[in-house]
């Protein structure tokens, strides 16, 4: 291996790192908020990234009539549970029309939006924010369903209750999009000449807006009230509660953020790469070894981690490309030992 093949691996490895870093990010702030393992993390990256591919082909995404369904379900839900006992009907009918607004109202604004629009020849910044916008409001319908009822339980039910999640997303999306992988549009097709070096204009719009979507949670955690109520959410559920702090919304507002990084990262990534309806699983689970190695609760070490999982997959690939998968997965079984025997016994 020469000095050009190692760079162009690093740059490679970084590119993949960036991607891997807001996905552990997103990982990291749903376990800490909500004790969630949020295995489901990569069908979000894959939905954003066929939505998009859809919608470049002229087709009408069938993410969208899913966006609706839940829409519907968790709108009902939330219904059912506003009228179920008499203290909660004496005001649930400011709940249930702001319910009415956010799950029923918004969805068939976007679904109609997009029907309307799938025809049409959009800009790719338009196409971008149509596929975030039938994406990320999934986040916090998914958590009102299937999460916020067990908000109590133990880690280990919410890890069961996240698997068949994840299986329930990943059937939803072989039916939505089919077995055939797609690619997008690159966001940019320059090439940058360093040396021997050609850096792509794609991989640099993956490391900025992977910079810029960390140093903006960065200050939104340091920064504003919601920010620092998440915090609180994370380090003592119980004594955020005692203080005010409104646990269930902290829980829908982790997952929608967690959302957002997915389908963004499925956005950034769908030029480079063909995404099949369950290749999210693969890239959401590399984004948890990353997590892992920050213990499930470091921003900085998980993303750290991201970057070097990043680079030792790139690296495997040349030199084992058959054992890529295993080198990386194989990483976290040190981590888990170190941890395990300097860490202090907790009970969850």
């Amino acid at each position: 291996m020469d000095f050009s093949i190692a760079a162009i691996l690093a740059q490679d490895g970084l590119t993949s790192g960036a991607i891997y870093a807001l996905l552990a990010l997103a990982l990291v702030l749903v376990f800490s908020v909500t004790r969630v393992i949020f295995i489901p993390q990569g069908e979000f990256v894959a939905f954003g990234a066929l939505t998009l591919a859809a919608m470049q082909s002229n087709k009408f995404p069938q993410s969208a009539t899913l966006l609706v369904t839940l829409g519907l379900l968790t709108f009902v839900v939330e219904m059912v549970a506003n009228l179920r006992t008499p203290e909660r009907r004496r005001s649930a009918v400011p709940a249930i029309a702001l319910a009415l607004a956010k799950f029923v109202l918004f969805p068939l604004a976007v679904f109609f939006l997009t029907r309307t629009l799938a025809g049409s020849t959009l800009p790719l910044v338009w196409q971008v924010l149509l596929t975030l916008a039938i994406v990320i409001p999934m986040g916090p319908m998914v958590y009102r369903l299937a999460f916020q009822p067990l908000a109590e339980a133990s880690t280990l039910v919410l890890l069961i209750v996240a698997v068949g999640v994840h299986f329930a997303l990943t059937g939803l999306g072989l039916l939505m999009f089919g077995a055939e992988g797609s690619r997008t549009t690159a966001f940019s097709n320059a090439r940058v000449e360093i040396g021997a070096l050609a850096v792509t204009g794609q991989s640099i719009v993956i490391i900025g807006v992977s910079i810029t979507l960390i140093l903006a949670l960065y200050l939104y955690f340091e920064r504003t009230l919601l920010g620092k109520a998440l915090r609180a959410t994370a380090v003592n559920r119980l004594g955020a509660r005692l203080v005010g702090i409104g646990t269930t919304q902290a829980g829908r507002l982790a997952f929608v953020l967690a959302a957002a990084m997915g389908a963004l990262c499925g956005v950034l990534i769908a030029p480079l790469t063909t995404v099949y309806y369950d290749s999210g699983f693969l890239i959401g689970l590399k984004g948890f070894v990353a997590a892992i190695i920050g213990g499930m609760s470091s921003y900085p070490i998980a993303a750290i981690g991201a970057v070097l999982v990043g680079l030792l997959e790139s690296y495997s690939s040349f030199w084992a490309s058959a054992f890529k998968e295993v080198i990386v997965f194989t990483l976290i079984i040190p981590v888990l030992l170190w941890r395990s025997l300097t860490s202090h016994e907790i009970e969850e």
